[in-house]
Parts: C-alpha cells; structure tokens; sequence
C-alpha cells in the first residue's frame, strides 16, 4: 500500500483538474482512487467509498500512473473504428443533391436504403442504412427510411 501523501503537488493539481472537467467517468473515477489512497485509506476502504470493486482499486493503484493521465485510458475508451470515410460522407451529400434518374435508375426518389446500396457499389464501404441516416442526420438533412 503506498504511504499517505506520496502524490506531488503538480500531480495532486493534474488529478484534480481530470476529477473535475474530465469527460469520462472512469478517469474521474481512476483520479479519485488515488486522491483516497493519498489520504491514507486503504484498499478496501477506498473501493467501498468509491462504490467500485476491491479488485478494481488494486489494479489501478499498481498498473496506473498518477503522474501520466494517459495511461488511465484503457482499450475500450477508443471507441470503434468509422468505416465512413470523408471521401464516402462527400459522395453521400452529392449523391442526394442529384436525382437518381441521372445516375440511371428509374425510381424518382432516394431513401437511405438505396443510397446505402448505391454508395456500396462506387466506394466499396458496405454501411447499413441505420448508418446512413445518421450521416446524414449529423450533417442536418432528413431523408426516407425505406
């Protein structure tokens, strides 16, 4: 168990600022662990305090670096890669400005199952047309479903 106090004043100053403004719980919840080791709890007053697992706390407390806060982040915090290129959402946007009779299709109007398709087609990028819509509802326009 580390001694109480063993956290500069820099990084005491660095863990507060994560504790307060940082977006994701886990970091908030990682800073706080060792505000609570700091103070001189233990391990498992620590876990009950914070509301977390025993296990949880002596993780971090040995494979966690006070003084680096990028080392905080763990895997999942990456979240997933987006298939949707810039090139894709360019080509999308142009695509539902023209109308597909000029592409060559028969049908008079688009919905985001056909863009779906059709971008499939030219780019190679396989997106569901749950996916498509939400490009295009990011990007403000509001289109047919089917």
């Amino acid at each position: 168990m580390p001694t109480k106090n063993f956290l500069s004043c820099e990084t005491k100053k660095s863990l507060q600022q994560a504790l307060k403004e940082h977006e994701h719980p886990d970091i908030r919840q990682r800073a706080l662990n060792f505000f609570l080791l700091n103070n001189g709890n233990t391990k498992a007053k620590t876990a009950e305090l914070i509301g977390c697992s025993l296990r949880k706390v002596a993780y971090w407390s040995i494979h966690g670096d006070p003084e680096n806060l990028d080392n905080f982040k763990d895997e999942r915090m990456k979240g997933n890669y987006p298939k949707a290129t810039e090139e894709y959402i360019n080509l999308l946007l142009e695509t539902i400005e023209v109308e597909p009779e000029k592409y060559g299709y028969e049908f008079g109007r688009s919905t985001t199952a056909r863009l779906a398709i059709y971008l499939g087609e030219k780019t190679g990028i396989e997106l569901s047309i749950t996916q498509v819509r939400r490009i295009l509802k990011a990007k403000k326009y509001v289109y047919l479903a089917c």
